[in-house]
C-alpha cells in the first residue's frame, strides 16, 4: 500500500523529499487514529471533529475552510500543503497523540480537549516560525497549482 502511494505521488509530479514527508505523515496519522479508537472514538464524524479541532487550533481554519482557502475541491488537503504546513499538521497530530497516550482520554469530549491542546502545540510552533521567517506559514497555494475554470480542473498551469 505504501509503495502504491509513493508511485502515485511520483506520477503526479511530487519530489522525493515531499513524498517522504507525506508518507511519514500518513503513518503518524494512522497511529493517532489508533489511539482515538482506544479512547472510544468510532464514528466518522467524530474523527472529523477531532481533526478539525487540531487544525482550527494551529491555523485558524477547519479542514473544509482550509481547502477553500487553497482553492481545492476534491483534492486531498494534505497533498496540497507546503513543507511547513505538513510539518505543523504532523506536529499537531503527534502532540495530540502523545498527550492522549499520557492521559488516556475516553469519549469524544475528553478527546476534543486533547485535540485542541495538540493543535495549540502546533500553533505555538507556527508563531515562532513566522516570527523568525517574517511571513505566514499558511499558504493559499496548492502544491500542484490546481485551478478551476467553469467547473473543470486544470492541472499545472
Amino acid at each position: 500500500m505504501v509503495q502504491r502511494a509513493i508511485d502515485i505521488y511520483r506520477a503526479k509530479g511530487y519530489d522525493e523529499e515531499w513524498i517522504s514527508k507525506r508518507i511519514k505523515g500518513i503513518q503518524g496519522r494512522k497511529k493517532l487514529t489508533d489511539v482515538w479508537k482506544e479512547g472510544g472514538i468510532e464514528k466518522t464524524h467524530e474523527y472529523v471533529m477531532l481533526t478539525n479541532d487540531i487544525y482550527k487550533n494551529w491555523r485558524g481554519f477547519t479542514a473544509k475552510e482550509y481547502k477553500e482557502h487553497k482553492g481545492l475541491r476534491k483534492e486531498s488537503l494534505k497533498d496540497n500543503m507546503t513543507d511547513i504546513e505538513i510539518a505543523l499538521a504532523d506536529l499537531g497530530e503527534l502532540a495530540t497523540r502523545d498527550i492522549a497516550l499520557l492521559e488516556y482520554p475516553e469519549g469524544l469530549k475528553e478527546n476534543l480537549n486533547v485535540a485542541k491542546r495538540g493543535g495549540q502545540v502546533a500553533n505555538d510552533a507556527r508563531k515562532s516560525y513566522e516570527k523568525q521567517i517574517k511571513k505566514s506559514a499558511i499558504s493559499n497555494k496548492n502544491v500542484l497549482n490546481y485551478q478551476y475554470i467553469e467547473d473543470k480542473q486544470i492541472e499545472n498551469k
